[in-house]
């Protein structure tokens, strides 16, 4: 028995092409198997979106004070600008590290997905970047809320002698504490500094004498639920894209049913709880006025119509991973509904510079 081996060229049969000569129609001279990939315009338009989103965001703490202030009467705080890009540091720190902790444990509930196949772990960054914000924003409670212009005004030692210095400290060394063990080979043990640093801020966030527990109460709950939502959404798709290269497409489809499943309730607490953070700061009769007279208000009614946007592109990118049967169908509104977070982010730090409005 013989055996035949076909040509280089081709199949038994197929003629080869004369050297020089143009490639039949269809071949465009690629190897079999191979896709010359273009760049696509609809591509380009979401990521220059996406990049002209993130800017925005970055230039909302910065710019945004005076906007929301303007025409209001109200009185602009000497450090509100750099508290709220700060601020915008420590919250997006801590929704990077919230939602790395919570897609890790959520992961091995997942039927066949693979232990330890996780992109590479965002959080020692994230953490670097909140202690530092954090350290910042101790200097600013040390100088008495004025950013510090000289060595001179470097004032740490004061930070002892008041509630609000305290409890800058405590969120310096809870952010060390997430960053050692962001590092360790335990990094799930970051979730214990990282409720410290909510508790922190939520405490710090309602200095009122009038039920000041339940205020802080509020803001435990809004934080907490407002960092696993924004944090979970940008870890899980990175863990779907980095699963869709391995083939894993079921188990991509599953942890992201389990994320959509925890993302509404997620949202119904954050939706709850920001509405009664905000009468307990306005009183009902007065809520519509202040919502456009006073800088708070006007900040606010910016979140809610972001917050109702990512909404929107949540609902559609799950019924679009639903009627596709494919968990990278929500790729495209994933990283749009990312970004609105990340705005999302930065106007809740300017909220924690403006001045709160007064109960009539």
């Amino acid at each position: 028995m013989s055996f035949i081996r076909p040509p280089a060229g081709g199949p038994v049969g197929t003629p080869r092409p004369a050297e020089g000569a143009a490639p039949a129609p269809g071949e465009h001279g690629v190897r079999p198997g191979r896709v010359i990939a273009l760049p696509s315009a609809t591509g380009a338009a979401r990521a220059l979106a996406v990049v002209g989103l993130l800017t925005l965001g970055a230039l909302i703490p910065l710019l945004g004070p005076g906007a929301a202030l303007e025409g209001t009467g109200e009185a602009l705080a000497p450090a509100a600008r750099p508290v709220g890009v700060l601020r915008t540091v420590l919250f997006a720190a801590l929704c990077v590290q919230a939602g790395e902790v919570w897609v890790a444990r959520m992961v091995p509930a997942v039927r066949g997905a693979p232990a330890g196949l996780l992109p590479r772990a965002w959080s020692p960054v994230a953490a670097c970047c909140g202690l530092l914000a954090a350290v910042a924003l101790s200097a600013i409670v040390a100088n008495g809320n004025i950013w510090p212009r000289t060595w001179s005004e470097l004032r740490f030692g004061e930070l002892y002698g008041t509630g609000d210095g305290v409890l800058a400290l405590l969120e310096i060394n809870a952010f060390a504490a997430a960053w050692l063990l962001a590092l360790s080979r335990r990094p799930g043990l970051a979730a214990l500094p990282l409720a410290v640093l909510v508790v922190a801020e939520a405490v710090r966030a309602h200095p009122e004498i009038e039920a000041p527990l339940l205020g802080s109460a509020l803001t435990l709950v809004h934080l907490t639920c407002g960092a696993l939502w924004a944090g979970g959404l940008l870890q899980v798709l990175r863990v779907l894209r980095l699963w869709q290269g391995h083939g894993l497409r079921q188990q991509g489809a599953a942890l992201l049913a389990r994320y959509a499943r925890a993302a509404a309730w997620l949202f119904a607490a954050v939706t709850v709880t920001g509405t009664l953070s905000t009468l307990r700061r306005m009183e009902p009769h007065t809520v519509l006025e202040q919502l456009t007279t006073t800088g708070y208000g006007r900040t606010l009614v910016a979140k809610l119509l972001l917050l109702a946007v990512v909404a929107v592109l949540a609902l559609r990118a799950r019924r679009r991973a639903v009627a596709a049967g494919d968990p990278g169908a929500v790729f495209a509104p994933g990283r749009a509904e990312v970004a609105l977070l990340g705005l999302v982010v930065a106007v809740s730090a300017l909220l924690t510079a403006l001045p709160v409005p007064i109960r009539w």
